[in-house]
């Protein structure tokens, strides 16, 4: 895979792009209920910001029934990767990324359990 310095730092300037990202770099795979949830932020405005991530290269996606989901891509470059380490553990007690994990946390109804809320 080949990555641009420029498209990792364009995506990560975005809030939503980046709070996502942050929240997948924290997990394996996040529906985007869960991301919708965590974020307070409308489907359609997040499921465009993981358009927008999957184009890069930066998210894989997969469907299962009704729910898609997403991860950090597989074959994401080590530095862009080391990028993303490295930035949700600077970040990870910082408002709205602590407040976006412990929406998380909170979430009710999680894809694991019977139903997306």
């Amino acid at each position: 895979m080949h990555l641009r310095p420029t498209d990792l730092f364009a995506a990560l300037a975005n809030d939503t792009r980046l709070r996502c990202l942050m929240l997948l770099a924290a997990h394996e795979e996040l529906c985007v209920c869960e991301l919708t949830h965590a974020t307070g932020t409308a489907q359609p405005h997040v499921s465009r910001h993981l358009a927008q991530l999957r184009e890069l290269g930066l998210v894989s996606d997969r469907r299962e029934g009704l729910w898609v989901y997403y991860r950090i891509h597989r074959a994401l470059p080590d530095w862009a990767r080391r990028v993303l380490e490295e930035t949700a553990a600077g970040v990870s007690m910082q408002s709205p990324f602590a407040d976006d994990a412990q929406a998380l946390a909170r979430m009710p109804n999680r894809p694991s359990a019977q139903r997306c809320a």
